[in-house]
């Protein structure tokens, strides 16, 4: 079974920015493949709606069958707000809580993203799984 992997939208903006650009076309290039199964969210879709032309064309370019679309689900939606109710985000960061969600809810094996400070970040991971272990 290929691994599902949940992106949100700052990786395939990556692909356009010096820092990250490497390592996401590299990552783009795997969901082109089909090596490993493209998970995203409508979120993911959303976000990147007002993304430059170069940006979307990221995404574009996996084809259909390589990608998951997840949707916010009334479970994913209520376990983002457990991560809010319980401090480990803020109300204002909501969406980057359904994004942990959404991905949780569905099981995905590796969520990417580029966003150190809601996401990525040890503390906040501790207190999702913390969240998530409880439930």
């Amino acid at each position: 079974m290929k691994a599902r992997i949940y992106v949100d939208a700052s990786v395939i903006g990556g692909c356009e920015d010096d820092e990250f650009s490497d390592d996401s076309l590299r990552l783009m290039e795997c969901f082109v493949r089909g090596d490993v199964v493209l998970v995203a969210s409508a979120l993911t879709v959303q976000g990147l709606a007002a993304a430059p032309a170069e940006v979307r064309r990221h995404l574009a370019a996996v084809p259909e069958a390589h990608i998951e679309t997840l949707r916010l689900d009334a479970e994913a939606r209520e376990l983002a707000e457990a991560y809010i109710a319980e401090g480990v985000i803020t109300a204002n960061m909501r969406a980057d809580a359904q994004h942990i969600a959404i991905a949780t809810v569905a099981r995905v094996d590796v969520l990417v993203s580029w966003n150190f400070k809601h996401i990525v970040n040890l503390q906040r991971i501790r207190g999702y799984n913390s969240v998530n272990l409880r439930r």
